[in-house]
Formats: structure tokens, sequence, C-alpha cells
């Protein structure tokens, strides 16, 4: 009887230890683990932070494992390339992308502080010091980056990081460009920062990677992405 109830544990531990000794990505997430929990002593965070941040742990190596075991399964049952067999790994990959991103944020948080997280805020709303439009900049580009990469999701052609519905070299481009018009004050160097967009865009269409209708969209996205932290937000 004892031995019936300790063998689900058993092959419980036996699955965990397959694959930290298979998967390196594994390895690295238990290592990060082991990193971030000192971290979060050395830095005398709080039982209820603690928690929160061993549960997103937790949540990422879920996701790890998990996104193993469907490799496994697929690889089994579709040893030779299909499609579909790559779509179920690259969900499965974006799965463990989305949550360690979440914990990565989460971490963020902690370490930063209230107090910290505070006077982050205020530096950001600075338009007098250097350091308030770098903060904005960073922002910028991160916030730029997740709703790329949700446009091209919506798509059906392309990938992330080539092709899609937005064209991210476009909405990078206007972005620093709309980020120069705000900032500079110059006309000449304004319209040199757009000319310089334009042709990072020209060069993705005569490469036939976007059309102008994506490129209109990366445009419009990074431009707008400028006016509401360096245009509206200087007000």
């Amino acid at each position: 009887m004892a031995r019936n109830i300790l063998k689900p544990f058993a092959v419980a531990v036996n699955g965990i230890v397959y694959a930290f000794k298979t998967q390196r990505h594994m390895r690295f997430h238990l290592y990060a683990v082991v990193s971030v929990v000192l971290l979060g002593v050395l830095m005398d965070l709080r039982l209820r932070e603690m928690m929160i941040l061993l549960f997103m742990i937790s949540f990422v190596v879920v996701a790890e494992m998990f996104n193993s075991a469907i490799e496994a399964v697929v690889d089994l049952a579709h040893p030779t390339y299909h499609p579909l067999a790559k779509f179920a790994k690259d969900m499965a990959a974006g799965a463990v992308l989305v949550t360690t991103v979440c914990a990565l944020v989460v971490a963020l948080l902690l370490f930063v502080g209230d107090g910290r997280w505070e006077e982050i805020t205020l530096l950001l709303a600075s338009t007098e010091s250097q350091q308030g439009w770098a903060g904005k900049f960073f922002l910028g580009c991160f916030v730029l980056f997740l709703l790329i990469v949700i446009g091209k999701g919506l798509g059906k052609r392309g990938q992330v990081f080539k092709g899609g519905l937005v064209s991210g070299h476009a909405a990078f481009a206007f972005f620093i460009a709309g980020m120069v018009v705000f900032l500079s004050g110059y006309v000449v160097v304004s319209a040199l920062a757009i000319v310089l967009a334009a042709m990072v865009a020209q060069s993705r269409w005569e490469a036939r990677i976007h059309s102008l209708f994506e490129l209109g969209i990366g445009a419009t996205l990074g431009s707008l992405m400028a006016l509401v932290l360096f245009g509206l937000g200087a007000r």
C-alpha cells in the first residue's frame, strides 16, 4: 500500500530529474530560480513578496516542462518535418516566453519596491532632465516591441522578426524620428530624421519584406508612440 502511494511521487521526481539532465533551458531556469531567491533574501523581501516571486518562478519552470513534454510527444508522433508539428513546438515555446517575461517584470517590480517605483514614475514624467527622455525612450521601445509582436500575430503571413502585418523597422525608425522632432526643436534636424526613417521603411519595401500597407501601420504606430511620450507627455 505504501509503495503504491509513493510510486506517483517517485515518477514525478524522475520527470523533474530527467528534464534537468536533458533540457539545457530547464537547467538555466533552475539556476535562475536559485539566484533570484537568494537575491530576494539579500534584499530582505517580505514574506508576501517572496511568495509572489516563488509562484512566478514555478510558473516558468512548469511552462518549460510542458514545453519539453510537448516537443517529445510531437517528435514521437511525427519524426519528420510537418508545418503543424512546427506550429505546436512554436506555440509551446511562446508560452515559455510569455511566462518568462511576466516573471521578469514581476521580479523587477518587487526588487524596485514601492518607494523607488514612485521615483521612477516621477522621473519618466520629467521634461527637464536628460534622464527623463531616456526613460521615456526605453519605455517606448518596450511597449512598441510588445505592440509589434501583437500586430504580427494578427497577420496571416510573416514571422516575428521578418515580415508580418506590422513593420518593426518602420515602427522603431519613426518612433526615433518622432522623438527627435519633439525634442530637437530644429526644422532641419527634424526633417533629416524623418527622411532617414522613410529610407529605412523604403529599404524594407525594396527588399519585398513588407507591403506599403504594413509599412504604413508600422510608421503610424511608431509616430503615435512618440507623440504620446514626447509630444503630449511633455505638456
